[in-house]
């Protein structure tokens, strides 16, 4: 089983958007690393697609959950801003749960979560900062613990 934290795509500075920062969409760029984000990641077998309320992480995923028939299920546990141990107790929930999944979250929540997994004894790969449309790959065991974190850049 994997679970995939995927750092939403581009979407541009929040200065030049006049909305609401969780309105704010993927920019062209942010688009065409989504692209490459899914093609990298078909034919990867998902129970499930979960994403926060910000537009630009729903845009993220929305096409890796249409093309298996899935929806994206908003979570605050993956909101900007997120408390660190929610999203913690997402992610060993899933594990435990035996699902493969994706999860589009920001920059502030993955760093934290990453960090939280190493408190907990998981190793997890070091040095690559998450960029936009990167995700970490985790390893889930069969009795549903996770035992690994590897970065993963897709990006063309």
């Amino acid at each position: 089983m994997t679970l995939y934290l995927v750092r939403h795509a581009h979407a541009g500075a929040r200065s030049s958007w006049d909305g609401p920062d969780v309105d704010r969409p993927l920019s062209e760029k942010g688009r065409h690393q989504t692209d490459a984000l899914t093609a990298h990641l078909d034919g990867v077998g998902l129970d499930r697609v979960l994403s926060s309320a910000s537009v630009r992480c729903q845009q993220t995923v929305a096409p890796m959950a249409r093309s298996r028939g899935l929806t994206v299920e908003v979570l605050p546990a993956l909101a900007e801003g997120a408390a660190p141990e929610d999203t913690d107790r997402l992610i060993w929930e899933l594990a435990s749960g035996g699902v493969d999944a994706v999860l589009a979250s920001h920059g502030d929540v993955i760093p934290a979560v990453l960090d939280a997994l190493r408190r907990d004894g998981v190793p997890v790969e070091e040095g690559h900062g998450l960029p936009k449309a990167t995700y970490c790959e985790l390893a889930v065991d069969p009795g549903g613990h996770v035992t690994g974190a590897t970065f993963v850049d897709p990006r063309p």
